[in-house]
């Protein structure tokens, strides 16, 4: 089968993600283009990345892609997607698919009467790591999963992952919480390690989600957790039957027995995840191990090459890999998250068109 072909709008630090995929595995993937706003910035990402880079909407169509990549800022994306599904292109855009409930709207409205094709780059729940917890939350460890501490990604992201773990779809919700800051020194970023001693004061945010079913999750982030050395991440899901706190998983059989067990990670050739276990059941598989590939990208770019296999069979088959209603959900949450931090009082959710389909 011939690797599908794509190309990518906007040149910023997400859009080298998919550069770097379709470099690496050339039978799988063709980036035919990268759209820039300007012709300089396309001579600087042809000059630094070798990545064929246009600077025209039209120059990025000639090149006949099978759907288009928005990896644009976060302002634009909802304007830059809405353009190119209306184009008639299948738009495979990065999150959050809007930051406004209006313009989450519209794109509902939009996909329900002119039929676009659009699929949100929503990873998270397809890291390895996190793509065997829910996995093994799944297969009934815990029980009924009813209460989740997350700690490993901001806003939309850890919406999705909240819902992904406790297995509580659309429900209405109640959120409360408060705004902190706190001093930290830098240790790494995007673009290396920092090792001048620069302190920042840094922004860390604690909600309570308490949805209508009962189940509850505990939101605590600084955005620092994503790039430093001296602070990490993590979950924990609670059930009635068990705990599963990050790898490790803690929970009692059908004659009451309490158990204690860890997942065991297997890498590839360069430090990829290749598959993850729980006692010797297989709870994860890399997709690029199951295409008889074994020089395996990193968890970040796994989960975003997951949206690339999938989008073959979204555009064919209309099978989605990650349903834009979710999508959508996890952007109308992030408008509330915000909304309650400004005001500083509790905000309630409302079922939306969404999640009625």
């Amino acid at each position: 089968m011939a690797p599908i072909r794509f190309i990518v709008v906007g040149s910023g630090w997400r859009s080298l993600f998919y550069w770097r995929i379709a470099r690496a595995y050339p039978e799988l993937f063709e980036m035919a283009a990268m759209v820039c706003r300007t012709e300089e910035k396309a001579s600087r990402m042809s000059r630094e990345y070798g990545i064929p880079a246009v600077f025209s909407e039209k120059a990025g169509e000639e090149r006949q892609p099978e759907f288009v990549v928005v990896a644009v800022n976060k302002a634009a994306i909802f304007e830059v997607t809405k353009r190119w599904a209306l184009k008639g292109y299948p738009v495979l855009c990065e999150t959050p698919a809007a930051l406004t409930l209006e313009n989450v709207r519209e794109l509902w409205r939009l996909r329900q009467e002119a039929g676009v094709r659009i699929q949100t780059a929503e990873q998270y729940f397809l890291y390895p790591s996190f793509c065997a917890g829910i996995e093994a939350v799944k297969r009934g460890y815990l029980g009924d999963p009813y209460a989740i501490d997350i700690s490993a990604a901001h806003d939309y992201h850890a919406v999705s992952l909240i819902r992904r773990y406790l297995n509580i779809g659309y429900q209405n919700m109640i959120i409360s919480g408060k705004r902190y800051h706190f001093p930290v020194e830098e240790t790494d970023s995007r673009y290396g390690a920092i090792t001048d001693g620069r302190v920042s004061q840094r922004e860390r945010v604690r909600l309570t989600f308490e949805f209508e079913g009962g189940k509850t999750a505990f939101y605590d982030f600084d955005g620092i957790q994503y790039h430093s050395f001296i602070r990490s991440r993590h979950i924990k899901v609670q059930g009635q039957l068990g705990e599963l706190d990050d790898g490790t998983l803690r929970y009692v059989d059908k004659e009451h027995k309490p158990h204690r067990e860890n997942m065991q990670t297997e890498y590839g050739d360069q430090g990829g995840i290749s598959r993850i276990r729980l006692g010797g059941q297989l709870l994860y598989e890399n997709p690029f191990i199951k295409r008889g590939q074994q020089i395996l990208p990193s968890q970040d770019e796994t989960a975003i090459a997951e949206f690339l296999f999938g989008m073959r069979e979204y555009i064919s088959k209309g099978i989605e890999v990650y349903p834009l209603a979710e999508a959508l959900q996890d952007a109308y949450v992030r408008v509330l998250m915000e909304e309650m931090l400004e005001t500083g009082q509790a905000v309630r959710s409302e079922r939306q068109e969404w999640a009625e389909n």
